[in-house]
């Protein structure tokens, strides 16, 4: 049994109890569970948050990424760049619609090289998938200019990063569309799957709610296109809007966390820190991300002292035989893979959690 969880789910929910258990009973004594009025506030509440016009509620991440690719027009013949270091969905996204991807490496904050970016561009390029890894935002200043230079579509893949901020805007208000998931480990997670896609373009969004139902928008008789049965399901949008109302204080309390990891690991000779951002940057630390050459070994060190890890990813998705991406060399992604582990860090964790966590990574480089 571990001391410290990586993520401790039934705390949250003994902390908040009484509100999940209304959430639960006002949505089933209602019977409100499809494209209610709860995923309709919870939509408004995250565009208005966002900065952005439109926000769609759908089933996954996934879908998110998948509908706005879709949407944007990829397809057979295009190449969309993207990165090797992030979960597969990004780049499955890419390839469903029928597109070639095309990756490129990152560099130690473990986001896109976006001096790297215009070296992939080729005639068939339509556009770039930036991924804001960590809760950690992209130069999205760099990634825009050049999408303008060669007329290039954007799709954020902000899944680890609701509330992350680049020069004072946040991330999924820079590109055509941008993504979001709530899977449950999330900083903004339901209690299962769900997805939402951001967007300003009044044609684009109504092209992702006409997918995410089966080509219905205003009627339920009226099918404008094909599309796929993808909805955020109302009772995930209640629990969400009901945890939004402590989002700003569970990212204070993550960056309160981060800041005892930077204090409590800094200077130890073998350990890579998690990166610094400067002022451009507001980082809301979707994961504590450390790095050091005898990764499997610490990791090891750590489940034994009752220390929950994770390693994203262990395999780098160019290097998964079967997708067939094995002609990329990225050789930084492949050195951060080898090294790379993730903390506990989540609202509840306690202060003394987190000194248990210090001391036993400071233990094993002693």
């Amino acid at each position: 049994m571990y001391q410290v969880r990586f993520v401790n789910y039934p705390r949250q929910y003994q902390l908040l109890k009484k509100e999940f258990d209304r959430v639960f009973e006002e949505v089933m004594s209602g019977g409100d569970f499809i494209l209610r009025r709860h995923l309709e506030e919870f939509e408004k509440r995250i565009a208005d948050y966002v900065g952005t016009k439109y926000a769609i509620g759908v089933n996954t991440g996934t879908d998110a990424l998948y509908l706005s690719a879709r949407a944007l027009g990829f397809g057979p013949g295009d190449e969309v760049i993207t990165v090797s270091h992030t979960f597969v969905a990004t780049v499955g996204a890419i390839v469903q619609c029928g597109g070639t991807p095309v990756l490129v490496d990152i560099t130690d904050d473990f986001n896109i090289g976006v001096d790297q970016i215009e070296a992939a561009i080729t005639p068939r390029t339509k556009g770039i998938i930036p991924v804001h890894l960590n809760g950690h935002a992209c130069n999205m200043d760099t990634i825009m200019e050049i999408a303008k230079k060669y007329d290039l579509r954007i799709i954020e893949d902000a899944a680890q990063a609701l509330g992350a901020q680049f020069k004072g805007r946040r991330c999924a208000s820079f590109g055509d569309a941008g993504i979001f998931s709530f899977y449950p480990a999330k900083v903004l997670g339901t209690a299962g799957d769900g997805g939402m896609v951001c967007t300003n373009d009044d044609v684009l969004a109504r092209k992702i709610k006409a997918y995410r139902d089966n080509g219905r928008v205003e009627s339920v008789e009226v099918v404008e296109c094909f599309g796929w049965c993808t909805r955020l399901d109302n009772l995930h949008a209640a629990i969400l809007n009901m945890k939004f109302n402590y989002f700003e204080q569970w990212i204070k309390r993550r960056r309160m966390i981060a800041r005892m990891y930077d204090e409590g690991l800094s200077n130890i000779p073998g350990l890579i820190p998690h990166p610094k951002s400067n002022s451009d940057y507001f980082d809301v630390y979707q994961n504590y991300v450390i790095r050091t050459e005898r990764r499997d070994a610490l990791a090891t060190h750590l489940q034994k002292s009752g220390v929950e890890v994770l390693i994203s990813w262990r395999v780098p998705t160019h290097q998964q035989k079967a997708l067939g991406l094995g002609h990329f060399a990225l050789p930084m992604t492949e050195l951060i893979s080898a090294e790379v582990l993730s903390l506990p860090i989540y609202p509840e964790l306690a202060d003394e959690e987190v000194e248990v966590v210090i001391e036993a990574v400071k233990h094993f480089f002693v």
